[in-house]
């Protein structure tokens, strides 16, 4: 898709989804290798606890399941959501490797999953697409408890002094995301349902990772939405 087209849109193309990633399975875990440690650094910041239950948005290939299993362990579980068949052939190979028998892995849209668990934490990490989706964000809240813990890591712009670097973030996201809409800010959608919400700038503002709670009233709020919306649109 042509950068103005992408700029353009004003939200996440699903069908459009799904060719860029069946096209981009092949590479990609090769290609998020250089991103391992902000991963790291978003997983460290759900502070997960063993026994707990998490929900990792938009999964990819489950290259975040390593770090989710050693903080949940073996009595907790993982709940991978993901809309692309190539990317969950391989998330189910890694699972089968290791013998994990605590993670569920979902193909589907996260907007119109059923999420069969209540979560402790939450994961979105490097899904754009996701999170400029309010219904896939709330259906994702709706199933946590009240003050679950969430972290977000990914591209965002760095402002309008860095031209340069938002040149980068753009061609580095262009072929894992559908649209820049929202790239200034992209938690914005989650940022309704939280508080305690801290944002760390990472690589000259070309990315970040940010974390907060979810408030006592946001899965319910959430809830509300989800069905506003599925009934809107139906």
């Amino acid at each position: 898709m042509p950068e103005d087209e992408q700029t353009a849109d004003t939200g996440p193309d699903q069908a459009a989804a799904l060719e860029q990633y069946r096209q981009a399975a092949p590479g990609y875990d090769r290609h998020m290798r250089r991103f391992a440690r902000w991963q790291r650094m978003a997983v460290e910041r759900l502070r997960l606890r063993p026994g707990e239950t998490v929900i990792d948005a938009a999964c990819g290939t489950g290259l975040t399941f390593p770090l989710l299993e050693a903080a949940v362990g073996p009595t907790g579980r993982i709940v991978g959501i993901e809309l692309s068949s190539a990317m969950v052939s391989q998330a189910r190979e890694r699972v089968a490797a290791h013998d994990w028998k605590n993670v569920s892995l979902i193909e589907a849209p996260v907007e119109k999953v059923a999420i069969d668990a209540v979560g402790d934490a939450a994961l979105f990490s490097f899904t754009h697409d996701v999170l400029q989706s309010p219904v896939a964000v709330a259906n994702v809240v709706a199933h946590l408890k009240p003050g679950a813990r969430v972290a977000s890591v990914g591209a965002k712009l760095a402002g309008g002094w860095s031209p340069l670097v938002n040149f980068f973030v753009r061609r580095s996201a262009r072929p894992y995301t559908t649209t820049f809409h929202g790239l200034d800010r992209p938690w914005r959608e989650l940022e309704r349902y939280v508080h305690e919400f801290d944002v760390k700038s990472l690589a000259l503002g070309g990315a970040y990772v940010a974390s907060a709670r979810v408030t006592e009233d946001a899965p319910a709020r959430a809830a509300e939405r989800l069905s506003f919306e599925t009934s809107r649109t139906s």
